[in-house]
C-alpha cells in the first residue's frame, strides 16, 4: 500500500516511536523508509555565515540517526537517512513531494483540551494540513 514512508524526527526519543510504527508498516508492505532530520536554520543567517555550525549539528544528527538505524538491521526493510538545513515544516513537506512519498509518520503530543491554541501550531499539525500525501499522527 505504501511504497515509501517518511518519518522526520527531532532525534528524542518521543520521536522513536513513530519509526517503530513506520517499522511495523514496512514489514507488511515491503515499503521503504526514510528517516528525515531537519536542522533548523536562523532567519537573519543564511546557511554559509553559519556553515560551520549547521555542519557541525549536521553530523551529529547523521550519527544518531545511525545508530537509530542499526537496532533495525536484522530487519527485511530498507531505512535510509537523510539530513536538510531550512525550516522543518517547509523542508518536511517539500522532501516529502520531491521524493513522492507515500505516507508521512510523525510524532505529535496530546493536546491539551484546556489550552488547545497551543496544538495548532505544531510541526505535525502543520505537516498534516500542508502535505500532499497521508499523514499519520503517532501520540
Amino acid at each position: 500500500m505504501f511504497k515509501h514512508i517518511l518519518v522526520p524526527t527531532d532525534l528524542t526519543e518521543r520521536s522513536l516511536t513513530a519509526l517503530e510504527v513506520a517499522v511495523k508498516l514496512a514489514r507488511h508492505d515491503s515499503s521503504a523508509i526514510t528517516l528525515l532530520h531537519v536542522v533548523e536554520t536562523l532567519d537573519d543567517a543564511g546557511i554559509e555565515d553559519l556553515s560551520n555550525f549547521y555542519s557541525k549539528l549536521g553530523k551529529r544528527a547523521t550519527k544518531v540517526m545511525d545508530r537509530i538505524i542499526a537496532q533495525y538491521r536484522g530487519e527485511p526493510i530498507s531505512i535510509e537517512r537523510e539530513v536538510t538545513y531550512g525550516k522543518r515544516v517547509r523542508e518536511i513537506v517539500q522532501y516529502a513531494n520531491e521524493k513522492e512519498i507515500d505516507l508521512i509518520i510523525v510524532s505529535s503530543h496530546k493536546v491539551d483540551m484546556v489550552d488547545t491554541v497551543q496544538g495548532w501550531g505544531t510541526i505535525s499539525y502543520k505537516v498534516g494540513i500542508l502535505a500532499h500525501c497521508p499523514v499519520m499522527l503517532v501520540k
